[in-house]
């Protein structure tokens, strides 16, 4: 059993065991029918991956890798907050009639900020501090922008990335560690989905850093599972598990801005069957 595998069945059982029902509150999220979509949460929920031994996906089902790392390169290289500069449609049901999800996610990513060194956006900030401040208490991206949010069609549900540096005894090369803060996940259909983004993330500043991949913590303010997703969380953690796939990065690739979906593989990647037809509350 990969850690990945552990952590997510633990985690759902959990929530299963544990949670707390919203069944019968006011709650935002709709099904398709207009029916309320209530959840069964947790709060304050933190898994830890060490990317030095393992790629975090799931074997209890696929995770498609490559839509994973166009969607994360989308909000953090491409900075895009258009829907026709992606190849997947998961961010449809946001998008206005041009393509626009409003000033979320890579949007704020590409805003400018003066600092000391000169004009930067938070993406080239991190890399630059990475490469000449290493030991920088304060690197870190924040996407949550209150004076924004009314113009964001979703609020930020992955909002912060904090990264951390760190040296083992006796290695000349410095670990890069990054905490992930989530305000809100649906954990069937989101979860392994952004463990695996971040991971690659971390991967690629790393490479391009000259540094090797420590640790990647995920703390999750409200970890829910939806009503209607419950049927198919307890048959999927059911499911065989089998050893962690070996990620592949080009090693070729030294700018981070020169990275595409096809520099990303996982091989030896053996899973269960895919879930289609997930419902989605919106």
């Amino acid at each position: 059993m990969s850690l990945a595998d552990h952590l997510f069945i633990n985690m759902c059982k959990d929530i299963l065991e544990n949670g707390v029902s919203t069944e019968g509150e006011k709650v935002r999220p709709k099904w398709e029918d207009g029916t309320s979509a209530y959840t069964v949460k947790r709060f304050g929920v933190v898994n830890r991956y060490d990317l030095s031994k393992e790629f975090p996906a799931l074997t209890l089902r696929k995770t498609a890798i490559k839509s994973c790392t166009d969607e994360i390169l989308w909000i953090w290289q491409k900075k895009s907050n258009n829907i026709n500069e992606l190849n997947s449609h998961i961010w449809d049901s946001w998008a206005d009639e041009e393509g626009s999800i409003g000033k979320a996610y890579g949007y704020q990513l590409g805003v400018k900020h003066q600092y000391k060194e000169g004009m930067m956006d938070q993406v080239d900030r991190v890399i630059y501090d990475l490469k000449n401040n290493p030991y920088s208490r304060r690197i870190m991206t924040n996407i949550y922008v209150h004076q924004d949010l009314h113009e964001m069609h979703l609020y930020p549900c992955a909002y912060s990335m904090t990264f951390n540096t760190t040296k083992e005894p006796g290695s000349d090369r410095l670990k890069l560690n990054a905490i992930l803060n989530q305000r809100s996940q649906d954990i069937l259909a989101a979860n392994n989905w952004n463990v695996c983004q971040y991971a690659i993330l971390v991967h690629m500043l790393a490479q391009v850093c000259g540094m090797q991949v420590g640790e990647l913590v995920h703390v999750i303010a409200d970890a829910h599972i939806y009503d209607r997703h419950i049927p198919i969380i307890e048959e999927l953690i059911s499911r065989p598990v089998y050893d962690a796939p070996t990620f592949w990065l080009n090693p070729e690739v030294k700018d981070f801005y020169d990275f595409t979906p096809d520099d990303v593989k996982l091989e030896n990647y053996v899973t269960g069957p895919q879930i289609k037809n997930i419902p989605i509350a919106v």
